[in-house]
């Protein structure tokens, strides 16, 4: 079976690493190094979803020009 969750832009990894430590702050989850294998789905989620309204964010100020 195909790994499924390959990145189109490979290049980014390293800023979505970033972007994944500042977001788990943000929120007050506290992220280490490595494997997070042990946090809750919860803040999983709480991480996740706050990176996607981000990024949405950003692509629509993009495309808005601003």
């Amino acid at each position: 079976m195909a790994r499924q969750n390959q990145k189109v832009v490979p290049q980014a990894t390293a800023a979505l690493d970033r972007m994944k430590y500042e977001v788990a702050s943000e929120v007050g989850v506290s992220l280490k190094d490595g494997y997070n294998g042990d946090i809750s789905a919860r803040d999983a989620g709480r991480i996740g979803g706050t990176m996607v309204r981000k990024l949405i964010e950003q692509a629509e100020r993009s495309m808005s020009g601003r």
